[in-house]
């Protein structure tokens, strides 16, 4: 059912974008005021429940570590939040190195002007996005220090009906507010014009992945010194069950029994690592979207976002990137945050940033589980030694003996 859920909403998405693009090229300025007015309503909605998912999520993410605190657990947390951190570095650098020579237009005269609205259904969200994350952690941290279980329970309720909102409600209408960004596009011309640069950065970021899964894999033979390969040559099917459901938690059955068949990782280690990192490490997709902000900077605002702003969206985007929901897109829409208002984006670079997420989210879902592999080994490096035996069991008998 998850399969088709998430086929069915790619398959809708292309749909909407190729009807967007076409009713673009043909309406009127009356037509295309009423698909602005739509999207205006919509984008409302979207954005009204951006904080709901920054509480929502992350507060029961840093509430669920009392459950298992323990040094592996902190272990595994820190190197998904580092593995993020420097595929989005690693793509920031990119961005700055390779967009400005891109050909792209100039978003001035030469484009078509959009009319007005017909009306504005304005609703303003229950807080602003960066009280919200504020607001997350203060409250995540002080049920855990003291043990408020009520408040636990309720946050875990809270998460629920959330995602609920997210999967019946924003969902359901990504498709048409996607089809009415893509619509705006063709309409004044910046989609006809930027169309080469798109398809380029598709395959940068292809190529991306890839050269961060290479880090990750190298490292982590550096540290548990066991050969890296013994555990990437496995994961081909899992990989190609994220390419097809673009779904982390229905690749995650493939991702355990690839795991598995590598003669170097420790069975709890792959027990305990691959299922959590299905939900906390998105490097794939924390590289994907930081390239796809830069270009959408360049094509729409005509400038890259400034190095003072882009460190500071980083650092936050890691944190985002462990709380994101496990649904298709799931990345953006925590992120929506700190697009907004960190990098300054509106309802347009929003719109965009979401369809060509969408176009790639498989490639991102298939890196972020392959790259699972990556940290699992690492753990094995930093708690067991090269016999596959527990560190602290080890130093326990060797003092016992003096």
């Amino acid at each position: 059912m998850k399969k088709k859920h998430d086929m069915g909403l790619i398959i809708k998405m292309l749909i909407g974008i190729a009807i967007g693009v076409g009713a673009g090229l043909i309406i009127n300025e009356k037509a295309m005021m009423v698909i602005l007015t739509i999207k205006e309503i919509l984008g409302s909605i979207i954005f009204f429940t951006v904080p709901l998912v920054i509480f929502g999520f992350i507060t029961p993410a840093i509430t669920s570590l009392k459950n298992n605190a323990s040094k592996m657990l902190g272990a595994m947390a820190l190197m998904c939040y580092l593995s993020a951190v420097g595929a989005a570095t690693m793509s920031a650098i990119a961005g700055y190195i390779i967009i400005p020579h891109f050909n792209i237009a100039s978003e001035a005269a030469k484009l078509q002007k959009l009319p007005k609205v017909i009306f504005q259904l304005k609703i303003d969200p229950v807080m602003p996005v960066m009280t919200a994350l504020v607001l997350a952690i203060f409250v995540g941290v002080s049920v855990i220090w003291t043990k408020a279980e009520v408040m636990d329970k309720l946050l875990n309720e809270l998460q629920k009906m959330v995602l609920a909102i997210i999967t019946r409600i924003v969902v359901p209408i990504l498709p048409i507010f996607i089809s009415a960004t893509f619509s705006e596009l063709a309409y004044t011309g910046s989609l006809t014009k930027q169309l080469p640069v798109f398809l380029k950065v598709i395959i940068i970021v292809l190529i991306g992945h890839f050269i961060w899964l290479t880090i990750l894999y190298s490292l982590a033979g550096a540290i548990s010194k066991q050969n890296p390969l013994e555990v990437v040559k496995h994961y081909l099917p899992a990989y190609l069950t994220a390419v097809g459901t673009m779904s982390s938690a229905a690749a995650l059955p493939v991702s355990l029994k690839c795991a598995h068949k590598s003669k170097v990782l420790i069975p709890e280690v792959v027990d305990f690592a691959i299922p959590l990192g299905a939900t906390t490490h998105l490097c794939g997709s924390v590289l994907t979207e930081t390239f796809f902000c830069f270009t959408i900077s360049k094509i729409l605002y005509g400038t890259l976002p400034p190095v003072g702003t882009v460190v500071l969206f980083i650092i936050l985007f890691g944190i985002f990137a462990i709380g994101a929901p496990g649904v298709p897109g799931g990345t953006v829409m925590a992120s929506l945050a700190i697009v907004t208002g960190v990098l300054g984006f509106d309802a347009s670079g929003v719109g965009l940033l979401m369809a060509i997420f969408a176009l790639q989210d498989s490639f991102g879902t298939a890196c972020n589980i392959t790259g699972d592999g990556a940290l699992a080994l690492m753990l094995r490096g930093i708690f067991y030694d090269k016999d596959g035996k527990l560190k602290s069991n080890k130093n326990k008998v060797e003092q016992a003996s003096i």
